[in-house]
């Protein structure tokens, strides 16, 4: 699956956050949702401009996010 299909900016929509594409809905509001133990069943019950390919996209997106997210860790601090 190509998330970029499902997923899209725009600065004119949410500030420019990552929404479902032709909704409102943003990937992190989707992804709270599945994080708070909603199904993807809820939310197409809740939200039906959602398709389960579009769920899926939101979590392929906040993957390829995550991964390339880069950790510095910082130095202890010798005073602690």
């Amino acid at each position: 699956m190509n998330w970029r299909d499902h997923i899209e900016t725009n600065p004119d929509v949410l500030a420019g956050k990552p929404v479902v594409k032709d909704t409102r809905l943003a990937v992190e509001f989707v992804v709270d949702l599945l994080a708070q133990g909603w199904t993807v069943d809820d939310l197409l019950d809740q939200y039906p401009a959602l398709t389960r390919e579009d769920v899926r996209a939101c979590l392929h997106y906040a993957s390829d996010i995550l991964k390339s997210e880069r950790v510095y860790p910082l130095a202890p601090d010798p005073d602690t």
